[in-house]
């Protein structure tokens, strides 16, 4: 008997804290991750050439797959449960895109985990004739969010005058952890936007393999 691998794999995008939430039905053969440095080379008089490290560039994610046609018994589709009709997948799809606010990808393996805010870049889809499938690509974006920083005034004898309180006086938050917590769920209700786990995971040196095995009563140092 043959073990389908692919349904160890679970792709998912959701919008607004995950109040819309759609799971890919078919996995795709191949996710392409394209993740850069971001080095430069430059010509320096008397040195050659030099590379000088960047700021590392976002994460461009595509692939290609299909929405199964209404009623397909098709034995690789993910969580048959969750299966809706092609039109209601392009129709979320495209509503974000057009609101032009980022959505959460997920994807879940054996392997290893991503879980990151992105920007819908690129969606096509065709009908498969005959069929009733619905074939589609698509690309994403890392998206990193951002606010103002303070506006730095010098006087007029030339010092810094900032007259926003420093953070340096604010007081260290913290928190334990109890069960059923992970770093998305902390982020969501500590800091009121589950995006910012990787700050907390940052935070606190906490490496990727060790994220399934945080332990009850870990105290959490939590970004401001």
């Amino acid at each position: 008997m043959s073990v389908n691998r692919s349904l160890d794999y679970t792709m998912w995008l959701s919008y607004n804290n995950q109040k819309e939430t759609i799971v890919l039905p078919v996995n795709p053969p191949t996710i392409q991750i394209n993740e850069a440095g971001g080095g430069k080379s430059f010509e320096v008089s008397g040195l050659g050439e030099i590379n000088a490290i960047q700021n590392k560039k976002l994460m461009d994610i595509s692939f290609e797959s299909f929405f199964p046609a209404a009623g397909a018994e098709y034995p690789f589709i993910v969580k048959k449960e969750a299966l809706r009709p092609p039109e209601y997948y392009i129709s979320a799809i495209r509503g974000w895109m057009m609101k032009k606010r980022p959505v959460r990808f997920v994807f879940t393996g054996a392997s290893f985990d991503l879980n990151l805010p992105v920007s819908i870049e690129k969606f096509d889809w065709k009908e498969n004739a005959g069929s009733g499938d619905i074939e589609y690509s698509l690309s994403l974006k890392q998206y990193v969010f951002y606010g103002a920083r303070p506006v730095i005034v010098k006087n007029s004898v030339g010092t810094a005058k900032n007259n926003r309180p420093a953070d340096a006086i604010r007081s260290e938050r913290t928190y334990r952890m109890v069960a059923g917590d992970t770093l998305i769920k902390i982020a969501k209700k500590q800091l009121g936007d589950d995006s910012r786990w990787r700050e907390i995971q940052k935070l606190n040196g906490i490496s990727d393999a060790a994220l399934k095995k945080l332990q009850i009563g870990m105290v959490l140092k939590l970004p401001r």
